[in-house]
Order: C-alpha cells, then structure tokens, then sequence
C-alpha cells in the first residue's frame, strides 16, 4: 500500500469561529493568528493506492467559487491532474473519492467547470465512485440555517447525475485496509477513514478534530453545528486513538500533519508530532 499527502492549498479563517469559546488568549499559545485574527487551515488530502483502488480522501476548494468565498483569502489551490502527475497518478486513475462531508472546503474539487462561460461542470475524477454518508447527502439537499453557505450545488449533483454517487448508511469497509466510520457533531454523517497499514493505524480525522490543538474535548469550532454531540463524537474518537496509539492525520492544520494522542488523568493531549510518513 502507498500513501501521498496532497496539498490543496491554504484559506483564512476568524481565530474566534475556529476556536468557538475558548479564549484568544489560551488558544493563541497553541495555533498563530495574523493581525486580523485569521488562522491559517490547510486543506491537506491523502491518496491511498491499495494496489487494487486508488483512493483519494477529500479534494480541497477547487477553483469554481474562489472569487464567491474570497473572504477566506485561498491561496496555492491546486490543480489534481498537474498534482497528481507529479507522483504518477492521473484523475482517471482514481477508482473512488471519499468524501468527509460536503462543506465546500471539502468536496469543491470534485468538479470543475469545463467551459467557464456556461459554467458547464465536468467530474475532476470521472472513473471514481463518490463516497458519501447518507446523512450528510440529505443535509447537503435540505439544508439547515447554518450550513447551507457551505453548500454548492455545482460541487455535487453532476457526481449524482452522472451516477457515480455511494452513500453511506452505516459504518463499512471500502476495501481490507481502509474503513469507513460515520460521526455527528461537526455536521451529520461525517466520514471518518481508518487506514489499515500493518501495525500503524491512520485516522483522517477530518472536521471532527480539523486541528492538533483541536484535542482538547471542549475545543470546539463555532463551525461545529452540533455542539455537544461534537465533543460527545470527539471523545468517542480519541479514546480509541489513545489506548490503540493511532495516528491521526489532520485535514487542516497547517503546522502539524499527524500525531498520536495521550489520555492523561481523563484529559486528552497530542502525544508524539509526526511528519506524514508515507510518500509524498
């Protein structure tokens, strides 16, 4: 099995709505602000190649709604086919896409427009199956007040027109090495990829902890639609992660790719900082 880190570039957020009600002047100790309180986010995928599949988790912002979100100043949004022909892939060889849930920082790159003029969409992975929690598929059509900013129809519906939608009901195995786990809090029917690789477990934990310094179970984004069940889901994921020592992989943390977590007297805290060890 190969394992490649993609990084599909960098927006801003408000450091108030990133750390919800935790104090600028704790959390600041933990992850930067600029002058203007903006917090720098990754938007950090992760190909796996099975031999067989050729998964690729999560596809950034693309470049559809980029002058539409400029609030959140992108920057280095990248182009999969040109990423991807770096380490000898191509978007046709993706054999399916896992999708966390579908707020546009999250599944914008499924689609680009493939004549700019008549906003013409084509799919960016046009071989893959798209995976999707079937919770989160019914918010992204009806959604809630708060959500439904985050939500682009021209990022989705072609995956579903062209039939290439899978939904996900409950938790399941993509393949012998990867499973995929449904989580709440955040937003509904998120999905969580747990990636089988010998002894080494890797969590892409998506927007339930979308940082290291998100660990702490009351650190919660204003983001997080569902609060309580956000910290509830949080601890249900960490527990696991600190007693088998997985490894996490954070999506957005643009200075830590991966750590393992540590339970200490009940509380939670970044163990060992890992560089992403596969290849990339």
């Amino acid at each position: 099995m190969k394992l490649y880190k993609i990084e599909a570039g960098v927006f801003h957020c408000d450091g108030g709505a990133v750390f919800g009600v935790v104090p600028k002047r704790v959390w600041q100790k933990r992850y930067p602000a600029d002058e203007d309180n903006f917090c720098a986010l990754a938007m950090r995928c992760l190909l796996v190649d099975t031999g067989d599949k050729r998964i690729l988790i999560d596809t950034g912002t693309g470049d559809k709604q980029l002058e539409y979100l400029k609030y959140y100043n992108f920057k280095d949004v990248i182009n999969f086919e040109t990423e991807l022909d770096k380490i000898g892939y191509s978007c046709s060889d993706i054999t399916d896409v896992v999708l966390t849930h579908l707020h546009f920082d999250h599944c914008g790159g499924c689609t680009y427009y493939a004549d700019k003029e008549s906003k013409r969409t084509a799919l960016t992975f046009p071989n893959a199956d798209y995976w999707v929690g079937e919770r989160q598929w019914a918010n992204f059509l009806n959604p809630n007040v708060r959500e439904a900013d985050s939500y682009f129809p021209e990022n989705m519906l072609p995956v579903h027109e062209a039939g290439r939608l899978k939904l996900l009901s409950r938790n399941e195995w993509l393949t012998p090495e990867i499973e995929l786990r449904l989580f709440d809090g955040h937003t509904v029917g998120q999905i969580v990829p747990y990636i089988y690789e010998g002894e080494r477990v890797i969590v892409y934990v998506g927007d339930v902890i979308p940082m290291a310094a998100s660990i702490p179970i009351a650190w919660i984004s204003a983001y997080d639609t569902y609060p309580i069940a956000s910290m509830q889901e949080k601890e249900r994921l960490l527990e696991e992660a600190a007693s088998e020592k997985q490894v996490l992989f954070f999506e957005h943390d643009t200075y830590t790719e991966c750590c393992t977590v540590k339970n200490v007297n009940g509380k939670y805290r970044v163990g060992e900082v890992l560089k992403f060890e596969g290849e990339s």
